[in-house]
């Protein structure tokens, strides 16, 4: 066969690579949170990526001018919406130690079973976000019709459905009574069963599989310095969960941290997954062992002092820091939330990563940035 250039034809020449920068986000139909990077790619690798933060600041750790300590409660309630309730009992153990107010029993009780299906909701609507990335929108739709069966349960026993507003300093706003107990425990049943069915799907499915498996490998080393919580560490080997720090009820509930050695986007997944199954069984744990008794205690006073809690929101460790001076406002309120901790190992995984796996790792963190910023 004649060579190209005996039939009229140029020769093949290999022209040298160029590097293109694109912008992702912050408006992007794969993720639902205002995140901006600009890519420097080479074809369809990504070199480098560049962060750009700040779209959403709404200033709320400045509303303790604005607020009293009492008030503050429904604002840290609305640093996230979808890990909406957790806050609001961190924030409330903060003031709970300054003040030396002594929480009844049973309210910690219920703010545990609380904490649990908020963090199931969240895991629910994760999964159906990152169904959405990997193109299985019935995946996604059916996730989210699980999720629903937990909101439901929510507002039954709160009156809210993604802000509960049912936590105050020195205890809870409202009780659940025995039958309410019954039928979430049968509700419960359901929504296990439910979840086993398109998690199965989520961990064997060849197509899923083959998006998520060794893509972003995070070992174990770089997890652990970067500063990683949550799944996101879990899923690199690291057993850390601030629920073993016992607060609430944890300090009366068998848990162990769940963990994957992987490392991958599918670890992550995979651990979101059996955390759901892990948070049932804590809320049964919780309502088998629930004592009687009241759900809050009279709180008279002001704080005075610093103190910082910690504890575990479905994306990880939250930590908030309070300094007051003996008024009703805080001097100051800081908070650092998961997501501004799990950053800087997305910005690691990037780097030579396919264009195309930018909305899996970006997703694989579960990015908040609107509590991110605050």
């Amino acid at each position: 066969m004649p060579a190209l250039r005996d039939w009229g034809m140029p020769a093949l020449v290999t022209l040298p690579m160029s590097r293109t920068i694109i912008p992702f986000g912050p408006q992007h139909p794969v993720l639902p949170e205002p995140v901006h990077l600009d890519l420097v790619v080479e074809d369809e690798k990504v070199i480098e990526a560049r962060p750009s933060i700040g779209f959403v600041h709404r200033g709320l750790e400045k509303l303790v001018e604005k607020k009293d300590y009492v008030e503050f409660v429904y604002i840290a309630e609305r640093i996230c919406g979808i890990c909406s309730f957790i806050p609001g009992p961190t924030y409330c153990q903060a003031i709970e130690a300054l003040m030396n107010i002594p929480v009844p029993p049973r309210a910690h009780y219920l703010r545990t079973v609380w904490g649990e299906l908020s963090r199931i909701h969240s895991h629910l609507l994760w999964l159906g976000l990152m169904a959405d990335a990997v193109g299985f929108e019935s995946l996604f739709m059916h996730s989210w019709r699980v999720r629903e069966k937990v909101l439901n349960i929510i507002e039954a026993t709160t009156g809210g459905r993604v802000i509960f507003g049912s936590c105050k300093i020195g205890g809870v706003r409202r009780d659940i009574g025995a039958d309410a107990i019954r039928q979430m425990l049968a509700d419960l049943k359901k929504i296990e069963q439910d979840t086993r069915d398109i998690t199965r799907v989520f961990l064997d499915d060849s197509s899923v599989k083959d998006r998520l498996c060794g893509v972003g490998v995070l070992s174990r080393q770089d997890a652990y310095e970067l500063g990683c919580v949550g799944p996101m560490l879990r899923a690199s080997g690291v057993a850390q969960d601030m629920r073993q720090l016992g607060y609430a009820a944890f300090k009366d509930l068998d848990f162990e941290p769940i963990t994957r050695t992987e490392g991958d986007s599918y670890a992550r997944c995979a651990a979101r997954c059996q955390e759901i199954f892990q948070s049932i069984d804590l809320i049964r744990q919780a309502l088998g062992k629930i004592p009687d008794g009241e759900i809050a205690v009279k709180v008279t006073g002001n704080p005075n002092g610093e103190f910082m809690a910690r504890t575990e929101q479905p994306r990880g460790e939250v930590a908030y820091c309070i300094k007051a001076n003996g008024t009703k406002n805080l001097q100051r309120f800081r908070v650092r939330t998961p997501t501004f901790a799990n950053l800087p190992a997305m910005l690691k995984l990037l780097p030579g990563c396919d264009l195309a796996d930018v909305p899996v790792l970006v997703l694989t963190i579960d990015p908040c940035i609107s509590c991110t910023e605050r």
